[in-house]
């Protein structure tokens, strides 16, 4: 960084503050600093003390400075405060305690570390961190391992106990193998014991489950702030116990009666979540009960090796006077209705001790204007002479003018650029005019006087020395825009989502058996048939009759899911009604796949207009996105480019959810059309999203010379008039409409590209239209109704297409509360949101009684505006109320589960959700796509009604609203539920019925086969096989508890194929559950038998006292020629049948036992594959 960093040397003052600083004559006050030069000087003189701390006044500012000296120096954490509303919470999503925990374990390790927060973020009372220090585990190969008190250490620890490790917090054990994720680690550590003695560590991967790599130790840091052992926790309870005594003492002296009554409940349920949960959760305001010892985040940095460094002090003094306020007048209410006990009133530490601890440190206080700063007694004062950079705004000939006038004055000059490409092209333009630059990756090379040197990196302002002849300017003062951060990517990967919806699958659900139709699922039941044990699936149908299917044949079934799944017709067993059925839906099946075909084939034959490789402006305009793409993504766009660059004409379809970055790639294609001089036009659903469209494709390429158009009910019939006719002339690039679009006065130039955004929302006679105009352009769609793999290759090769599955990294997750409702609180949260500009989605799920929730609230929060919409109204009046909304014209809207789908209000980052017990898990998930779409933290807030008469178990209440506040961590929906969405309309009205009549999975199943029919292609028929040996194959209640996760693995051991697939079932149940148990291990050979049998034409292979039967399927593929080849193999222990009704082979199994029973059957399939159906067999 020296060529930063050394300039500054020459400074008068800067050697007198660096020597200050060395001889601990602290504090000093800065004055004159700004912006981005502020970290440019921490930066400097701060390189003698790898501890630093940087505290500011507001989050917003915190997150800037963040993003600011992240460019000077990556080991940066940013540490946020806890909100006042943290501590009135009944419990709250992790991730601000995991952020939290991310600093002290880089503190505890050791590592240099610059940490920012906010002034309220020293406030809270912590555990020194000597004392998190011994609450570490360290684990080592070897080392001993008492499973059941370590889980007991771990719950005290603040982590939680589940059956599968998903995210971060939890641990699961699972016979003599431990799972564990750490809260700031990239991915948990799976340990292995053989008895009580670590045998390996590995990690793996959350999402598959599969191990990684192997590690020598891992060391496992406290999933809390606040260690809660059984000493710490009697004696909190003790203390509690004590005060709240006093405290009802108090009241009922002052005649309070119902007031101490209500303590009394809130402390005897306090007690009640501690003794079950036995982790510190909810406990931040009570923290001096437990804890006799407790610091403030500042004395972490109470070392020689340190530098705090305060932000305009005057400021960050009179925010942490306000937060203390508001804390003690609102703990004080709370006291007041006995809600809180006096102890929780001093639960953080004051301002004005705060700042007097920052006096006696190795403390700077920097700020622009010159004053005195009333708490801190500076020992010296010092001014800096530097001046932000003049703005250039794109203007260019006026960023070389200043550059020449500098450059011959004999500044040394840095450019930072945010893209290389950029950077680099730089380097060229200011060569035109006489200017040299030059490109540098070294940030140790010191530009000499009147040298202009250009590097990468993202600065938000720019800052000049004068009095030292240096200036940096940034990319946003010479081109204007401000521009989001880059993200890390942690890159996931995908396991077929058929098999994960496979979770879901609960007691009672429907399910298809292609069969014998619709029944409902029972369980999984062990059954023992002659002294052999196996599990059974048992499937109950109309009519009183079960089903008990092989688990081994787990996948002849499959989920019943369709739209509703309420009025499911459980079928007879074995009944004509089922076959009808299908043979119905084959037909229509057919009939569609044709359609499908000639479709296909006839785009197939035009030739479409052939794009150009991708040009410099393209890659620019690519390296100008504020975010990191998804690997989704970036293949997505790869194959629409490859799409236009060929001569075929392109239909691509980009599914995706809301949020993952379709809109995207249809900019960079709309972008690479445009380059080649044709029209791009934009098809979407409603006036709402075509706005939105437009401002973020203005947004977008607001830097290149492209001229967009907005047909909409939202323009004048004068504009209208005026895009129509730039359109048909060639001035209008890019245009963007509804179905406006469609009408006949609309005429185009050349066009040569056709986005369509929700296609299933279009009627049929708008889709005729399409249609026509997709005739020869290439056409880009892009829907969020996610569909599945199914029926992905189901369409495979008629439509290419791309899907997004990875979810943006990192999209600001959602900080989650659960709290019982009043009017406090709520006041609280929307003046929050308002008071940062932002604007609030309430949510109340009932149409009556909306207006008077609406007024109640205007009442509530007099500033706010507060409008209401529901899906009763009329479509103008909600587009209406919709658009202000967008606008930021209503600051509160309150509506029924949030109607419009596709909307995308980065603005709208607080949701407050009215009786959340009363919603679904399932439609939570809205929430996740709804709010923290920005860079801003957004919050959640679950409210309940306590009901006074059904006060339900602590326990339940618990675990359901822990399930709530995962949301704010990787929520994880049950796929089945989005799969399911509006995949009807996909294929039009008709088709979904017949999807209904036969469940979704099965649908797909017979249109991939009437699509390869229809191409003409050769299809297997197809039959089922079973194995029935009499040998114990099962998964035993002991190797895997939990019954979801043992369902997954039959599911997944019924699909075996081959030999490969085997061994890598195989390698994951030993690396996630241990060694196999004997009947597990024959259950995975049965499951191989089984795959090779059905390869050879098997039906069905009995064994049965000590003989094995083996009969064909009646057009199996075989060469009957070769029958006696194969009986000769076997001479007199093999006989063929063929005078049976049936035709069978008959072999004798005599001397054959157990395992190698099944490796005999094994060998026997795998002759007949070799020497019948001439097939080459991998071993």
């Amino acid at each position: 960084m020296k060529a930063f960093t050394q300039p500054l040397h020459d400074l008068s003052e800067y050697e007198q503050i660096v020597s200050d600083l060395a001889g601990h004559r602290t504090p000093i006050h800065i004055d004159g600093c700004i912006d981005s030069q502020k970290c440019h000087l921490i930066s400097s003189i701060g390189e003698p003390y790898p501890v630093k701390l940087i505290v500011t006044y507001n989050e917003i500012k915190a997150k800037e400075i963040y993003a600011d000296y992240q460019f000077f120096d990556r080991n940066v954490f940013y540490y946020p405060a806890k909100d006042i509303i943290f501590y009135n919470a009944d419990i709250h999503g992790n991730l601000i305690v995991s952020q939290r925990m991310a600093v002290i374990k880089r503190m505890l390790e050791g590592e240099p570390v610059t940490v920012i927060t906010t002034i309220d973020g020293l406030f809270d009372r912590l555990l020194p961190l000597e004392e998190i220090a011994k609450n570490r585990l360290i684990f080592r190969a070897e080392d001993v391992l008492p499973l059941e008190a370590l889980s007991r250490e771990l719950t005290a620890m603040g982590f939680e106990r589940v059956s599968q490790v998903e995210s971060p917090g939890q641990f699961a054990v699972r016979g003599g193998i431990l799972d564990i994720y750490n809260l700031a680690d990239e991915c948990p550590y799976r340990l292995e014991l053989w008895g009580d003695e670590i045998d390996s560590i590995r990690s793996f991967d959350a999402e598959s489950q599969r191990s990684i790599e192997q590690v020598d130790k891992v060391i496992i840091y406290p999933a809390t702030e606040y260690v809660m052992s059984a000493a710490v926790r009697d004696r909190g309870l003790k203390m509690i116990d004590q005060d709240m005594k006093r405290q009802v003492k108090r009241l009922k002296d002052g005649q309070n009666y119902e007031t101490a009554t209500r303590l009394t409940q809130v402390i005897a349920e306090l007690k009640e979540n501690l003794e079950i949960s036995s982790a510190s959760s909810g406990i931040d305001s009570l923290v001096q009960y437990f804890y006799g010892h407790t610091v403030s985040f500042l004395s972490y940095f109470d070392r020689d090796d340190s530098l705090i460094v305060l932000d305009e002090p005057a400021r960050a003094a009179e925010k942490g006077e306000a937060v203390t306020t508001e804390y003690r007048e609102s703990m004080m209410g709370r006291l007041e209705k006995g809600y809180v006990l006096p102890g929780q009133t001093d639960a953080i530490y004051e301002c004005r001790k705060i700042l007097a601890q920052m006096g006696s440190q190795r403390t700077v206080l920097l700020s622009t204007l010159s004053y005195k700063s009333a708490h801190i007694a500076v020992k010296n004062k010092y001014s800096m002479m530097a001046s932000s950079m003049h703005t250039y705004r794109g203007d260019f000939q006026l960023l070389v003018k200043e550059l020449t006038g500098w450059k011959n004055s004999g500044y040394r000059l840095i450019l930072v650029c945010r893209s290389e490409t950029r950077g680099r092209r730089l380097v060229k333009d200011l060569a035109e005019y006489d200017l040299t630059a030059f490109y540098s990756e070294d940030r140790d090379r010191v530009p000499e006087p009147g040298e202009i040197m250009i590097i990468h990196g993202s600065l938000h302002k720019g800052i000049q020395y004068p009095m030292i002849k240096f200036a940096i300017i940034a990319e946003s003062d010479m081109f204007g825009e401000d521009k989001k951060k880059r993200r890390k990517r942690r890159q996931s990967s995908s396991d077929s989502e058929r098999v994960r919806s496979f979770k879901e699958l609960s007691v009672g659900d429907y399910v298809v058996h292609e069969g014998h139709g619709v029944g409902i699922y029972r369980g999984i039941e062990n059954v023992e048939v002659d002294g052999v044990a196996k599990d059974y699936i048992k499937i109950e149908y109309g009519g009183g009759g079960s089903l008990y299917i092989l688990a081994t044949n787990l996948d002849m079934i499959q989920k019943y899911a369709d739209k509703d799944t309420k009025q499911v017709k459980v079928n007879k067993m074995s009944g004509p009604e089922w076959t009808r059925t299908k043979t119905k839906v084959k037909g229509a099946v057919k009939e569609l796949a044709m359609d499908l075909v000639k479709l296909y084939a006839a785009r197939q034959e035009a030739e479409g207009y052939v794009c150009g490789p991708d040009t410099v402006w393209q890659r620019e305009f690519e390296e100008m996105f504020p975010y990191e793409e998804t690997q989704d993504q970036l293949d997505a766009i790869a194959a629409a480019k490859r799409d236009m660059e060929s001569t075929k004409i392109m239909d691509r379809l980009v599914c995706g959810d809301v949020g993952f970055g379709k809109t995207e790639v249809a900019i960079r294609a709309a972008f690479k059309m445009v380059q080649e001089g044709r029209q791009c036009a934009v098809l979407v659903p409603t006036t709402i999203l075509a706005q939105q469209h437009y401002n973020t494709f203005c947004q977008r390429m607001k830097e290149y010379p492209i001229n967009i158009g907005l047909l909409s009910r939202f323009r004048t019939r004068a504009e209208q008039k005026k895009t129509l006719e730039d359109l048909k002339a060639g001035r209008v690039d890019i245009i963007i409409g509804t179905h406006r679009l469609l009408s006949k006065d609309v005429e185009f130039k050349n066009l040569g590209l056709l986005v369509v955004d929700e296609e299933q929302r279009f009627g049929v006679t708008h889709k005729e239209k399409i249609k026509k105009i997709k005739e020869n352009v290439d056409v880009l769609t892009l829907t969020a109704t996610p569909i599945p793999r199914t029926m992905h290759m189901s369409l495979i090769g008629i439509r290419d297409m791309s899907l997004l599955e990875e979810a943006p990294v990192d999209r600001q997750p959602i900080q989650t509360y659960v709290m019982e409702y009043n009017d406090e609180m709520v006041r609280e949260a929307i003046l929050r949101e308002m008071a940062r500009g932002g604007q609030v989605y309430y949510v109340y799920n009932r149409v009556n009684g909306i207006e008077e929730i609406a007024a109640n609230l205007a009442e509530l929060v007099p500033d706010a505006v507060v409008a209401y919409a529901h899906g009763q109204m009329s479509e103008r009046e909600l587009e209406k109320i919709m658009y202000q909304f967008i606008n930021g014209e209503i600051d509160v809207l309150v509506s029924t589960t949030i109607i419009e789908t596709g909307l995308d209000i980065s603005n709208a980052n607080t949701m407050i959700i009215h009786d959340a017990d009363n919603l679904g898990l399932s439609q939570l998930y809205q929430l996740r796509g709804r709010v923290g779409r920005s860079n801003r933290t957004s919050y959640a807030f679950l409210m309940y009604k306590r009901d006074k008469l059904l006060k339900e178990v602590a326990e339940k209440r618990l675990s359901a609203i822990r399930e709530f506040t995962e949301l704010g961590s990787g929520y994880r929906i049950a796929m089945r539920d989005l799969e399911i969405r509006g995949a009807g309309s996909l294929l039009g009205e008709k088709q979904s019925g017949h999807m209904e009549a036969v469940g979704y999975d099965l649908y797909c199943k017979m249109l991939n086969r009437a699509v390869m029919e229809a191409k003409g292609e050769k299809i297997q028929e197809d039959f089922e096989t079973s194995v029935d040996i009499d040998i114990d194959a099962f998964i035993p209640v002991s190797y895997i508890k939990n019954e979801f996760q043992k369902l997954d693995m039959y599911k997944r051991i019924a699909s075996i194929q081959n030999v490969e697939e085997y061994g890598e079932m195989l390698d994951e149940l030993i690396d996630r559950f241990g060694e196999l148990p004997k009947p597990a291990a024959n259950l995975l050979l049965v499951a191989l038998i089984r795959a090779e049998a059905h390869a050879a034409g098997v039906v069905q292979l009995v064994h049965k006292e000590k003989e094995t039967r083996i009969y064909m399927h009646e057009r199996a593929d075989v060469d009957v020629a070769a029958i006696p080849d194969f009986l000769a193999v076997y001479g007199k222990r093999m006989k063929f049948k063929s005078t049976a009704k049936n035709p069978y082979f008959l072999i004798d199994m005599k001397g054959f036992k157990e395992h190698e029973l099944l490796m005999e059957e094994k060998q026997l399939v795998e002759n007949m594959l070799r020497i019948l159906c001439h097939r080459e067999i991998e071993s």
